[in-house]
């Protein structure tokens, strides 16, 4: 998962491959607390990992649930409808989908608890349940802002007579909240009237269809009427997989509805979730087709290609999609015309108010676009800008503006507060990137430069973390390529050139986290040793392995950007990268440097003699034939002879931004 401050994303160009999808946060939670309130153990597979099915996990353990990770499963081992805390303080996030079921079920099993979440979490409303569980005789108390979590939940006075009313035009979590919870009490039948129309109707068919799964049947007439049977009691049924996230294939059906395939027959294929998913936002598909989208459906797997293009604007009531709906806002940047989304009041009341956040971002990008109480419209720009989108700690805006990428102005997008994500799809960028391409001239590469023990590798790697690129040591190729090389039983000399070369086009080598592997084994102590030093210049003498290395650096540089450091990255490995660096720090203090590393070490050294050895080795890199170390005409020079790492981190991390350019929110 990116966690970096934002993330930058170069103008894309096509998509193909094949993704495979997280576990639904809507099925995975209510399926979590179905468990909890069976007797026995359930055994859930797919489970989706994420912030929301964390914090609803940490509250089951507190509650006195059962839970046990076992491979891919996760089993549950419930309360039977009996909490054995009778008392617990539960910190739920921005978890819509854990806070609102849990103060139900909680709010008629009677105890002591408080719910509480984050700052965001206390301004979305909750009053209506609360009103409807109070109409049951529940204790629920509010600790804040009338209407707003945090609660206070004690023990009932349980009244079971009168039908249970509750507004639907809020929220449908509100009478999900309250499926699932009474079964706990039906010892009569128990019904639910909903007032006003019932926004977001698949989600409370997605309830439905996994309170059966438990046992439980629901009565319905219409949408208006809902009837617990007396007698009503959960049953797990052993062992449930949750389906793929529906909302999260929205963005790579848009994808491969925008981005052009890079070749005859190539498609985007989205796995783990079909067109006979429970998950209503699966009809996202019927819009996505309607925009012009190619889709074939299977049991299990999408496959996505574009088809018409520009896409057709469209005027479409979303009450059915609210959460893909989104994903229409940002398709609507490519279409024909003005694109309408009505019916999404419900946005207002998300992880933020994305109604007012998407006019904003939207027009940040270029777009005209006008929103009202339960709708957005938005007309394509005239001239797209780049912009940076803010993303209100929201999954679904990060995710969803990722898509502005494959602008036909090539302007790149910045995408502020990544890690968000992590509330349903941590790795939704590490998984776009496996499936996108960029032209090679787009992806963004950073060059340090600079003599031996100028404290490039450091600076490089702390800067490719702090803006999440790869990152590349162009010295330990060299190293690494003599290392297996020797491995090989192949003499470090010109007799076996030919051999070593052709090792070196496809070396197998990775920098994680300050580590290199070499074909999964960690050779960086190996390589980082003198005599590593010593056969590293031995083969980087050998024409032929030189220009192998070539080959290889040049295909470091992957989405979403590359860091480089070595001594001739800027003026020969990518000659054109938008911003190169040269370390200028004097031999003294590079040597000072060296001499406290070799002495933190156990090793014995001298100062003198560091520092004319790296004169020494400054001359000959200065002088050898091929590729001769030397700033690059258009390197900005950064003298770190005085500066910790962080203070050089800070001054690369400022010139790239200014290069970047990219507008501020």
């Amino acid at each position: 998962m990116f966690s970096t401050q934002f993330l930058d994303l170069p103008p894309l160009d096509s998509a193909s491959g094949t993704v495979r999808l997280p576990g639904s946060k809507s099925i995975s939670n209510r399926v979590l607390l179905l468990a909890a309130l069976c007797a026995g153990t359930t055994t859930v597979c797919d489970l989706l990992d994420s912030d929301d099915t964390r914090v609803m996990l940490d509250a089951l353990r507190a509650l006195g649930c059962g839970v046990r990770h076992h491979d891919a499963a996760v089993e549950i081992t419930g309360l039977g409808g009996h909490p054995p805390a009778s008392h617990a303080r539960l910190f739920l996030g921005n978890a819509g989908t854990a806070m609102r079921p849990l103060t139900a079920a909680l709010a008629l099993m009677g105890g002591e608890f408080e719910l509480s979440g984050v700052a965001r979490m206390h301004e979305r409303p909750i009053g209506d349940l609360v009103d409807a569980l109070r109409q049951l005789g529940c204790d629920i108390q509010y600790t804040g802002v009338q209407g707003y979590p945090p609660l206070r939940v004690g023990r009932p006075a349980l009244k079971l007579d009168a039908p249970i009313r509750v507004r639907g035009d809020v929220s449908s979590q509100f009478l999900t909240a309250l499926l699932l919870a009474l079964p706990l009490v039906a010892r009569q039948d128990i019904a639910i009237e909903v007032v006003g129309e019932l926004i977001s109707k698949p989600y409370v068919e997605i309830t439905l269809n996994l309170l059966a799964r438990f046992g439980i049947h629901v009565d319905r007439e219409g949408w208006s009427k809902f009837t617990i049977r007396a007698g009503a009691a959960y049953r797990s049924p052993g062992e449930i997989h949750v389906e793929a996230d529906a909302s999260s294939a929205s963005y790579f059906i848009a994808l491969g509805a925008i981005a052009s395939p890079p070749g005859q027959g190539m498609r985007l294929r989205i796995e783990g979730v079909g067109e006979d998913s429970i998950q209503g936002d699966i009809r996202f598909i019927e819009a996505a087709r309607q925009m012009g989208a190619t889709i074939t459906g299977f049991a299990n797997a999408i496959e996505v290609r574009r088809g018409a293009w520009p896409l057709k604007a469209l005027d479409l009531d979303c009450n059915h999609i609210p959460d893909a709906a989104m994903t229409l806002a940002v398709m609507a940047l490519y279409a024909d015309g003005t694109t309408t989304l009505r019916n999404i009041a419900s946005w207002r009341v998300k992880e933020t108010d994305r109604l007012a956040a998407m006019w904003k971002e939207l027009r940040k990008l270029g777009a005209s676009v006008e929103i009202g109480a339960d709708f957005i419209r938005v007309t394509p720009p005239v001239q797209w800008k780049a912009a940076s989108i803010h993303t209100y700690d929201d999954h679904r805006i990060a995710m969803c503006f990722s898509l502005a990428a494959f602008n036909p102005a090539r302007v790149a997008v910045r995408i502020e507060d990544p890690k968000c994500v992590a509330k349903t799809f941590p790795d939704y960028f590490e998984t776009l990137f496996t499936v996108v391409q960029a032209r090679a001239r787009d992806i963004p590469v950073i060059c340090l430069d600079g003599p031996t023990a100028s404290g490039k590798g450091t600076l490089a790697a702390e800067l490719a973390h702090r803006l999440g690129y790869h990152y590349l040591d162009s010295g330990a190729l060299y190293r690494v390529t003599a290392f297996a090389a020797l491995r090989a039983g192949l003499e470090l000399d010109a007799s076996n050139e030919s051999a070593i070369a052709a090792m070196a086009q496809t070396l197998p080598v990775r920098f994680i986290g300050g580590r290199v592997l070499l074909d999964e084994f960690d050779v960086t102590d190996a390589i980082r040793s003198e005599e590593g030093g010593m056969n590293a210049s031995k083969v980087s003498v050998l024409p032929a392995v030189r220009t192998a290395l070539v080959a290889l650096q040049h295909s470091f540089a992957r989405l979403p950007g590359l860091v480089a450091d070595g001594r001739d990255m800027g003026t020969v490995i990518f000659p054109d990268a938008p911003l190169k660096v040269y370390l200028t720090a004097s031999a003294a203090q590079r040597a000072q440097r060296r001499h406290k590393q070799l002495i933190s070490k156990g090793i014995p050294a001298t100062i003198d003699i560091l520092r004319a050895d790296l004169e020494a080795r400054d001359a000959r890199d200065m002088n050898r034939a091929t590729a001769p170390l030397k700033p690059a005409q258009d390197a900005l020079l950064l003298d770190n002879s005085g500066q910790s790492v962080e203070e050089s981190v800070a001054q690369v991390f400022e010139w790239w931004v200014a290069r970047q350019a990219i507008g501020k929110s």
